[in-house]
Formats: structure tokens, C-alpha cells, sequence
């Protein structure tokens, strides 16, 4: 048994059925669960019976309407949140939002309120929108250019962190007799930049976080710089020690040559677990819950995904690693897709490997509850990351199992909290207030 007062932090994906596409087949409950708001709320309650710290919520506001697939974004995540925070105690709550489609003031004064009446459990994951699909939905306006996404993310978070410090009840003084308030306790911002004008202040007062977590995702340059400047949570696709290290160093350095503090930063990668009775088990899992059916088909779902010639393929011999480089100017998200080149250029794998490591562009954990206990514990012991966001294939099932089986064995290894204390999640991630 091992003791640390450091402690691992956990948060869990629960979008719709599950983050595996195929793996509703084989998931308890029915298709109508997607918008059952009593279905997230049993989600949550589960979540929250593991100690996560939060549970997270991605989003694209675009329907996805393939008929072989599924919806996997529908009721509005930061709604969502507000109503579970009211039902659910202790937990935080990861609402994506999107700094293409948004304007700074009614996302700052949402979430603000947000985050004030649950208690500061809020951390708000910004995105840059990438889909068209969503940008059809706001206009006719064609999708920006990634740099240009970026350049406005930067300064939409610059301006919030404006205004939600721009009305602080602990500035007022005196206040005279007769008068309700001390106005002078909030302030105009006066911001003026290049996409953006926002006079403020904002009409909901500084939150029990100072403002809600940041949260960011994203790996390519212009993700890195923004997570640099401003992001505290880092969502991104880490499949090795050598590889999370690189990624750890990059950003923190980065953050450092902007002037702010890198210990503000913490890494906390998405990871795909598929528990079995024994290793065997979980690889025919992998197999099923993917829909490939065998290893195989995922070989064959490799050829087709990276545009490989399936008549000169040879799944035994070793990947090079520029091979696999992202395009930096195609329309889907660059950072997550640098995950396996990342890990090629730090470990000799062949096809046939490198399948087992990765699933849905995160960290694959196969194997007994033991087996996936260790292997989170590995690359945070030595702190190449401080925690995961886990993306159950399968809600509620797996989320079930992770709970019942691997939280035990995290906790009897010291690594992993026995009960909620911090009332915030700034707190339970150890992060600084802002000034």
C-alpha cells in the first residue's frame, strides 16, 4: 500500500450512451435515455457514489444525423450541469462551450451563475468550434481559419476573466447610510481588441472559484498557446510516459514564456478503460464494443482511417511515426490526432500494437480491474500526468464497473480519495485562485 498527500484526479465522460459509437449495442437502458434528463441525473449519482471529481460533458451544438450512428450531444451541457448541480452534491461539472459561437458576456455571466449556485463545482471547457456543421447553424458564414479560431478563443477568454472579476462585493467600503450598495465595488472593463468590444461589468458578482476552471483541449500550436495562456484543466490525447512528458514540458514552458506561472497547469488526458475477468476478455470486448468484430477488423479499420495501401500493408512491421502526422490545415481537430505520431516517434510499435493502444484517439487501458488500476497509476506516479478524464464505451455499464471493481483498489492504494472534502473543484485540483 503506498500513501501521497497528493492524490489522483478522476473526472468521467458521461455524453449519451456511452463514448464508443458502437458500444450502445451492448449497453443497459433504452435509446431514449439520450435526452432523459432523470438518465443523467442516475449517471451523475453514479459518478458521484466513485468520487469523481467532476463528470464531463463534451459538445458540438449540431445534431449528428448518420443513421448508422447516434446522437451524441443533445441537451445543452451547462443547463444540464445547472439542473444536476441542484440534485447531486460534491461532484464538479465539465460544460463544453464554444468560444466561435458564443459572446463573451452572456457565457461569462452563465457560467458565472452557474458556478455560484453550485458552489464553485464549474469548470467550463472552451473549444474552438472545427465542425462545419456548427457553423451552419449560426449563419452563412463559412468556418473560420484555424488561426483565426485560435486568435479569437485567446481574446473571448481574455475578456471573461475581465468580467467575471469585474464586480467584487469584498472591494466595497463604507457604504454610506441610505445607499443599498457600494458601487464602486465593480468596474467597467473597457475592452476594446480585434474581435471583440465589451464595456462591462458584468451584473453577477465574483464566484466562490474567483471565476469557474478553465479547461482546454488541444495539442496543435494554436491549442498549446491557448492552453498556455489560459487553461488550468488540459484535456488532451497522451498514450505514453515519454510522449506525456514532451507534452507536459511544451506547454508549461510555453506558459512560462507568457509570463504566468505553469504550476497553475494540470494534465489531465482522456483514457479509454475496458475491464475483463482477465486480459483475454477485455481484447474481445475491445473488438466488440469498437464494432470491428475482431482483431482483424481493427486492423483493417487502421488501413482505412490513415489511408494506408491495404495491398503493401504489413501489420507486424514497424509504424513511422512522420507517417502519421495530422495535416495542420484539415478541418477535424488537429491535437487529438498527433496522439499516436507522438507515440511512434517515442516507442518502435507495429500496426498491431499500436491498435491496442488507442481507442477513439485516447489512451487505451484493456485488462483486469487490477491490470487498469496500475496502468493509471503508472504514468501519474512519477507526474507525467495528474489525473484522467475516463471515457466509459458503454453508459451506465462501465462506469458501473470502473466504480465497483478499480475505485476500490485506487483507494486501498493510497492514490485516491475515500471521501469528498475540498468544496470546490479548484480545490480539489490544487489550483490557485485568481487574484
Amino acid at each position: 500500500m503506498t500513501s501521497s498527500t497528493r492524490k489522483l484526479n478522476l473526472n468521467i465522460g458521461t455524453n449519451t450512451t456511452g463514448y464508443l459509437p458502437n458500444a450502445w449495442k451492448y449497453r443497459t437502458g433504452s435509446r431514449h435515455d439520450i435526452y432523459d434528463p432523470d438518465y443523467y441525473r442516475r449517471l451523475t449519482e453514479l459518478a458521484h457514489r466513485g468520487l469523481f471529481d467532476a463528470v464531463f460533458f463534451s459538445d458540438h451544438p449540431a445534431l449528428m444525423t448518420d443513421p448508422n450512428g447516434r446522437p451524441f450531444h443533445t441537451i445543452d451541457p451547462l443547463i444540464l450541469c445547472t439542473t444536476l448541480a441542484a440534485q447531486v452534491p460534491d461532484i464538479g461539472f465539465v460544460a463544453t462551450m464554444s468560444s466561435t459561437y458564443n459572446s463573451p458576456y452572456n457565457l461569462a455571466r452563465r457560467t458565472q451563475s452557474t458556478d455560484i449556485v453550485s458552489g464553485g463545482r464549474l469548470i467550463v471547457n472552451i473549444v474552438s468550434s472545427f465542425n462545419p456543421g456548427v457553423a451552419a447553424n449560426f449563419g452563412s458564414a463559412p468556418l473560420p481559419p484555424r488561426s483565426e479560431r485560435y486568435a479569437k478563443a485567446s481574446e473571448f477568454l481574455d475578456v471573461a476573466k475581465k468580467l467575471w472579476s469585474s464586480w467584487d462585493p469584498a472591494r466595497e467600503g463604507d457604504i454610506q447610510e441610505g445607499r443599498f450598495w457600494d458601487s464602486t465595488s465593480a468596474h467597467t472593463i473597457d475592452h476594446a481588441g480585434e474581435y471583440f468590444t465589451v464595456k462591462g461589468p458584468l451584473n453577477v458578482p465574483r464566484g466562490p472559484q474567483g471565476h469557474p476552471v478553465i479547461a482546454q483541449a488541444g495539442a496543435s500550436e494554436g491549442g498549446i498557446d491557448l492552453a498556455a495562456r489560459h487553461g488550468e484543466i488540459i484535456y488532451c490525447n497522451i498514450l505514453s510516459r515519454p510522449a506525456g512528458q514532451a507534452f507536459g514540458r511544451k506547454v508549461r514552458d510555453r506558459a512560462a514564456a507568457f509570463g504566468r506561472d505553469p504550476s497553475g497547469i494540470r494534465i489531465v488526458p482522456g483514457l479509454v478503460f475496458i475491464i475483463g475477468e482477465n486480459r483475454e476478455e477485455a481484447l474481445r470486448k475491445h473488438e466488440l464494443y469498437s464494432g470491428t468484430g475482431s482483431e482483424d477488423g481493427l486492423l483493417a479499420r487502421f488501413v482505412k482511417e490513415y489511408d494506408l495501401d491495404p495491398s503493401t500493408f504489413d501489420p507486424d512491421a514497424i509504424l513511422d511515426a512522420e507517417r502519421f502526422i495530422p495535416d495542420p490545415n484539415r478541418l477535424q481537430a488537429v491535437g487529438m490526432g498527433l496522439g499516436l505520431s507522438d507515440l511512434l516517434a517515442h516507442e518502435r510499435l507495429t500496426a498491431r500494437q499500436a491498435i491496442r493502444r488507442s481507442e477513439g484517439h485516447h489512451r487505451l487501458v484493456l485488462g483486469t480491474p487490477e491490470e487498469v488500476a496500475d496502468a493509471i497509476i503508472d504514468l501519474w506516479s512519477d507526474g507525467t500526468v495528474d489525473g484522467y478524464t475516463l471515457q466509459p464505451p458503454r453508459a451506465p455499464d462501465d462506469i458501473r464497473e470502473f466504480v465497483e471493481k478499480v475505485v476500490p483498489i485506487l483507494q486501498d492504494r493510497g492514490v485516491y480519495r475515500t471521501r469528498y472534502e475540498e468544496k470546490t473543484v479548484r480545490d480539489r485540483y490544487g489550483l490557485p485562485y485568481p487574484a
